[in-house]
Formats: structure tokens, sequence, C-alpha cells
């Protein structure tokens, strides 16, 4: 695990994505897009009945997370990370449509970490517990889909050094697995 420190700005591309190796800090800046379980499910059915999704997905990033209100004076609520896994049913169908990462805590499973690998993509993680703090890094804020699903609804986020780390890198590289066994030796 290496202690270097990148500052990386979405849309994500393949060079940069590449460039990422698991155990790697990052500072994220730009536009990402909050969607959890319901708003994944979503997804899917639109695109399986023929439709389009809320924005376009091609080198953008989801963090798995469903905001608190803002209070007043600021532009968002406390918006720590959901558990990853939940999303592992619908990741890969998305991540072979063009999204290249991904914001969450916890394992993913080994098809998304295959479609990752595939197709380019990383797989970022979020301390949790840390919500009021991510939350700092949110310059703006807005719902661009799925109301009705409150917190859960779509947001597109612009943030400004976004603390991460890397978890799962195209390259294979999975952090928790890497992290046990450096403990083992």
């Amino acid at each position: 695990m290496t202690t270097e420190l990148k500052r990386i700005t979405t849309p994500l591309a393949d060079d940069v994505t590449g460039s990422l190796r698991a155990g790697e800090k990052v500072l994220l800046s730009g536009f990402i897009y909050t969607a959890r379980d319901a708003a994944h499910k979503r997804f899917i059915e639109t695109l399986d009945a023929g439709g389009e999704l809320p924005f376009d997905i091609k080198g953008q990033v989801i963090y798995y997370c469903g905001p608190a209100p803002a209070p007043p004076g600021k532009v968002m609520g406390s918006c720590g990370p959901t558990t990853s896994s939940r999303m592992d049913v619908y990741a890969p169908r998305l991540i072979s449509l063009g999204l290249k990462g991904m914001i969450g805590k916890g394992k993913r499973s080994e098809k998304v970490r295959d479609a990752l690998r595939e197709h380019r993509a990383v797989y970022l993680g979020a301390t949790g517990g840390a919500g009021a703090l991510i939350a700092r890094t949110v310059v703006a804020a807005e719902v661009i889909a799925y109301e009705d699903l409150g917190p859960e609804a779509v947001m597109r986020l612009e943030v400004k050094d976004m603390p991460l780390f890397v978890i799962n890198d195209v390259h294979g590289k999975d952090l928790y697995l890497e992290g046990v066994e450096s403990y083992r030796k």
C-alpha cells in the first residue's frame, strides 16, 4: 500500500483509472452522482424497458449514499457511504455501460471485481462514520431524478477534494484482501 496522494477529477477516463492502484489515497473533485438500492433498481428497470438513465453514465462516478437534509447555511447534510454489496447485483451492467467509478464501503463481489477489470473502472472507499466531514467537500448539490425516493433520490454533487481510498483497481487488486495478507506476513 502506498502513501502517495493523487488528485483525480471526473469524468474519469481509462488513463486515470489505469493509473490508480489499490491502497492509494485520492482526492476526488468534479461531479458525482448519489444512488442507493432503490435508484439502482429503477436504473435497471429503465434500461430493461428500453429507456435511458437520468444522466449519461459514461466516465461517471456513483456514490452509494443517501444524504441527510442540508442544515441552514450548508450545501448538504451528513453524507456517509452505505454498504456497497447491496448494489452488486446492478453494478456490472452499469459498469459495462461506461460507469468508471463507485464510492462506498465494504467488499465487492467477484462479478463486480471482474467487471472493474474488464471495463477499466475502480471502486473507491469512503470512511464510514465520517459523513459530516465528507459533506464539507460538497460544494453544490441538486436532485436530478427519482425525487419521490426522498434521501435516496439521485443527486448530482459537485465535490472538491473528497478523500477516498482505492479499494479495487483495474489490475484486479483488492485492498481488503491485500491488507489482510500484509498482516499475515
